[in-house]
């Protein structure tokens, strides 16, 4: 009987030996010092093989555990990958984020967390095995926008995954204008913080290069939680960095997201010229071509409030005007009217 159990097993090890030994999947926490000593603690997933590298960056009201089914994935495909927990958040040192003042976070973000990302990336880029030229990048709510200021940094990241989240005038710029980099952007209707599923439709809609998709559920909550409902996420994630990475774009998976409407995509690119002419111009042809139609509107309230803010804060104040009255006069009825 027992020389009988074992043929089975025997085959098995034969039809491995001919298709080649998997990656040996491993991962374990790694301590990384950041510029004034700091402990930041991550989690290096290794597939064993020489290959590309992905860096993932957590949402703020996570850490990078959220991140664990894909790393595990991407290891699986011969991609080694690196999570953090931002400096305050998870088991990282420093003070936790939640005692901070707002100015307090403000100031670590702006000042501290760009140091402590490039200690990771270059860690990540040290491994041996890293294709150094063959970087990825993903981050998910406000690791949206330091994911893009990475790429922006490191000519060596090649793509990013970008899910529910946002970035400033000149991280979408980047977008728009690096054509030989893809992106991946998802969110879902029921995110807790707004339309998100509107504005990564609109970074899609921005990229010009054809290996780009976005991916649109009904359901998943915020960034990297979508994992725990949308289960076959991680998996499409993983397949499309894979294609990116090893300059196959071809193969990448195809998604359900549709870019917007081209006239509406014109007029944001209108709307978001400094001192308030484009939106002065998009004023001008909705009146001539609504007659009345208050339904007729051919640009996004959410997204259109954002760029208003945007332009205030950069001190464009007569552009921020002119963009919100635009806003105002377009959506009479919202609380967002000013």
């Amino acid at each position: 009987m027992s020389t009988l159990r074992s043929v089975p097993v025997f085959f098995s090890l034969l039809l491995v030996t001919a298709a080649g030994a998997a990656p040996q999947v491993s991962h374990g926490t790694v301590d990384l010092r950041a510029a004034d000593g700091t402990v930041l603690k991550g989690t290096y997933f290794s597939s064993g093989k020489p290959g590309p590298g992905v860096l993932l960056l957590h949402q703020c009201n996570q850490q990078r555990k959220l991140w664990d089914v894909l790393g595990e994935r991407l290891a699986a495909l011969e991609i080694n990958v690196l999570t953090l927990d931002y400096r305050g958040f998870g088991e990282s040192g420093g003070t936790p984020h939640d005692k901070l003042t707002q100015e307090e976070e403000t100031k670590i973000r702006t000042e501290t967390w760009p140091s402590d990302i490039d200690v990771a990336f270059q860690y990540l880029l040290a491994q041996p095995g890293v294709n150094r030229e063959r970087i990825g990048a993903g981050g998910a709510s406000c690791g949206v926008d330091i994911a893009i200021r990475l790429a922006r940094q490191h000519p060596e990241v090649k793509s990013l995954v970008l899910l529910a989240g946002p970035t400033d005038r000149e991280g979408r710029q980047f977008v728009q204008s690096s054509k030989d980099i893809p992106i991946f952007t998802s969110a879902a209707d029921d995110d807790a913080f707004g339309p998100q599923t509107l504005q990564m439709q609109w970074y899609f809609s921005l990229s010009r290069n054809s290996a780009s998709r976005f991916a649109l559920y009904a359901s998943g909550g915020h960034g990297a939680e979508m994992f725990v409902v949308q289960k076959e996420l991680p998996g499409v994630i993983a397949d499309w960095f894979l294609a990116t990475l090893e300059n196959k774009p071809e193969s990448a998976p195809k998604t359900n997201g549709q870019a917007m409407d081209p006239r509406m995509l014109h007029n944001l690119e209108l709307i978001d010229l400094p001192g308030g002419e484009g939106a002065d111009q998009v004023a001008k042809s909705l009146s001539l071509g609504r007659h009345g139609d208050t339904e007729a509107a051919l640009f996004p309230e959410f997204i259109v409030n954002i760029i208003g803010y945007e332009h205030m804060q950069a001190g464009d104040i007569k552009g921020a005007v002119e963009i919100l009255k635009l806003n105002a006069m377009t959506y009479p009825t919202s609380p967002n009217g000013i």
